[in-house]
């Protein structure tokens, strides 16, 4: 599979947090986000922790958790992690419906770092390994395994890494890069149109029950 002509991020969060979210104008990385209290943790702490210590070997002194993460799909692995609510780590036991999706334009967040003196890299694989490859090039897009970004069977091994690839923003990420807001129902609709009353900027929300297990 090629690499996409235009390529979308995306972030997942709790419905809970989105009023946070644009009432401070954007999304803050883990190492900001230690600093602070509140919210709803929808991440496994252990792996939090280890991914402030990791370093983003294309650029110096940076680590992932100096970052906020993106996958390049939606239907995310660490999502069915939350669905099956069943891993010893993940405290959160809310399930998938709550969860929102965040999908930005790859180009159009790279062009807003390059102006905005930002660095941003993308992963190969799951950012909190230790083992994975980091780059900062366009150009190197393709070395992304796209198929298995796209897959839904992720049981291999090797499918399973690669779809867990990542993109980071160092420190924070705009909400006005935010393009579209992907939830389960519509109920969580509703509870996203609250959350965004009072700002002028407003991302377009859509029910996509094919983003959710």
């Amino acid at each position: 599979m090629p690499v996409p002509a235009h390529p979308k991020v995306y972030h997942i969060v709790h419905v809970d947090n989105l009023a946070s979210i644009i009432a401070e104008g954007c999304l803050w990385s883990d190492a900001v986000m230690v600093q602070r209290q509140g919210g709803t943790v929808i991440g496994m702490g252990n792996i939090k922790q280890r991914r402030l210590g990791l370093p983003v070997s294309c650029h110096q002194g940076l680590h992932v958790g100096d970052c906020v993460p993106f996958y390049f799909c939606s239907r995310s692995i660490m999502l069915y992690v939350i669905h099956c609510a069943n891993h010893p780590e993940l405290a959160y036991q809310g399930g998938q419906q709550p969860i929102v999706h965040l999908e930005a334009d790859l180009h159009g967040v790279v062009q807003w770092a390059a102006a905005s003196g930002r660095r941003w890299a993308f992963s190969l694989s799951n950012a909190g390994a230790f083992y994975t490859q980091f780059r900062a090039e366009l150009a190197q897009l393709g070395e992304i395994n796209w198929d298995a970004v796209a897959a839904s069977d992720f049981r291999p091994a090797d499918v399973k890494e690669a779809k867990q690839a990542e993109f980071l923003v160092e420190r924070s990420f705009p909400w006005h890069l935010v393009e579209r807001i992907g939830v389960h129902s519509q109920a969580i609709v509703s509870r996203v149109v609250n959350a965004m009353q009072g700002t002028t900027y407003r991302p377009v929300i859509e029910i996509k029950r094919d983003w959710y297990y």
